[in-house]
């Protein structure tokens, strides 16, 4: 019952000054806005989009770098991110791992061969067999192809989701055949939506990069010669006219992740890593010290910056401006109650207590920050809407800076957070001050304690 009393009293002294009341709601609503989107897309980044294998996935490296000057200047401790050909062959063949999977990132052209189809250009996976069961890839239509056909190749393929709509219509394509490039091949499988954010499991490009639109056997990388579309690094001169010379050369270029079951295959797997790199070094390469590394998935993104040390400056920039905006929102509460301080005055003289009259106030507070927490939701899906729109003709990372940049639950969840927050800083103190106010002081217009000195009410 007092609850409701509060408000009728809350929302007629607000009504009062509408002027002062939209400045408080506008000064929340900013700081909220601000804060909901930058942790909105500080959490998408630095979320782990795996978290049920996290322990069971290593992305594996090996240190076959300039003896002179390391391979990551921010992080000279660590290996490159990616293997050469030959160092990724060998693992492949490793028993160890429960899963196994060598991959990179080419280009072809896709043709389905009907009339009036156009050809769609088409990023594509060349990867293992594994690779669909090891990042848990949802499947629409079929599945994906066998070790065997990686050993052929055989011609398979499978298409992303948006792929098969914009060749098949979305219907079940498996067994259809198409080009890719000039070759044919064999749809597989269709998968069903999947967009790991960040995209782990490929880093190269961009954490927002999008997965790949079709996917092809390990094995056809070598066979047709394709070239790498993604990230590719060299640190000697050394022939390269063929692509054969590149494959034996100690160019990096090649994503390779193993599924481990427990800590010991874990060891037995570092233990192989160390003895390949001891004979490597025996047979004249690798000329720096061992530095091989099995990396579970959440210290993967954090190795490689997914979410830097700007970004976290940038969510810290936002809680200081909410803080400013709160700062306001106190000062501006107090210039409200003691303009109200005469009729705080009479409710004290007719026996509300100093507790009564601080929840009051409190309550007021709390429908201001309410306002303004509906206010700033509204602007944080105005600032995310523009985020999306700034990006929305970057290709590559489109769909990810779509699937990032939403109001989501969170959100929603963070807004009322902060408008609690919100209420209990900006309210406590002023609804406090005026609590303790003495009633002869409000009645002869000397609110919350402050004495008049002929121009204006000081402490």
């Amino acid at each position: 019952m007092m609850l409701g009393y509060y408000l009728r009293l809350a929302m007629s002294s607000l009504r009062r000054s509408p002027g002062l009341t939209a400045l408080m709601i506008a000064a929340v609503a900013l700081g909220i806005a601000v804060c909901v989107t930058s942790l909105t897309v500080y959490q998408g980044l630095s979320g782990n989009p795996i978290p049920w294998k996290n322990d069971l996935l290593h992305a594996v490296t090996i240190d076959n770098w300039d003896p002179q000057f390391p391979a990551r200047e921010r992080h000279p401790d660590q290996p490159p991110t990616q293997l050469a050909w030959r160092d990724a062959v060998a693992l492949l063949e490793s028993d160890i791992p429960v899963r196994s999977v060598v991959m990179f990132k080419t280009a072809g052209v896709l043709a389905t061969g009907t009339a009036g189809a156009r050809p769609q250009r088409a990023l594509t996976r060349v990867t293992s067999a594994d690779f669909f069961a090891m990042f848990d890839v949802p499947f629409r239509f079929g599945a994906g192809w066998t070790a065997a056909a990686d050993q052929g190749p055989e011609p398979v393929i499978v298409l992303a989701s948006a792929m098969n709509e914009r060749l098949f219509g979305g219907a079940n394509s498996v067994g259809r055949t198409l080009r890719w490039n000039d070759m044919e091949f064999r749809v597989v499988g269709v998968l069903d939506e999947w967009r790991p954010l960040p995209k782990f499991y490929d880093l190269n490009n961009g954490a927002l990069q999008e997965p790949e639109e079709a996917y092809i056997p390990w094995g056809w990388g070598l066979a047709a010669e394709l070239p790498s579309a993604g990230s590719w690094n060299c640190w000697k001169p050394e022939p390269l006219a063929s692509f054969r010379d590149f494959v034996q050369s100690e160019c990096v270029w090649l994503q390779v992740w193993v599924e481990l079951a427990d800590a010991g295959a874990r060891q037995r797997m570092q233990s192989l890593l160390d003895t390949y790199a001891r004979d490597q070094q025996r047979a004249g390469r690798l000329p720096r010290p061992l530095n091989n590394r099995l990396t579970p998935v959440d210290r993967w993104l954090a190795d490689n910056d997914v979410v830097g040390s700007d970004d976290r400056v940038l969510v810290g920039l936002a809680f200081a401006f909410l803080a400013v905006c709160l700062l306001n929102t106190v000062g501006l509460l107090l210039a409200r109650f003691q303009r109200g301080a005469v009729t705080t005055g009479v409710r004290r003289a007719l026996g509300a207590s100093r507790r009564q009259i601080c929840l009051q106030h409190l309550t007021e507070a709390g429908l201001v920050c309410a306002a303004g927490a509906a206010l700033g939701l509204a602007l944080a899906g105005l600032l995310l809407w523009g985020l999306r729109l700034l990006y929305a003709t970057q290709d590559g990372t489109r769909d990810g800076i779509q699937a990032l940049a939403h109001v989501a639950p969170g959100s929603i969840t963070t807004a009322l957070a902060l408008a609690v927050l919100a209420t209990l800083v900006a309210g406590l103190y002023p609804s406090w001050r005026i609590g303790r106010s003495a009633p002869a002081a409000c009645l002869q217009g000397r609110p919350m304690g402050f004495r008049h000195t002929g121009r204006r009410f000081v402490p």
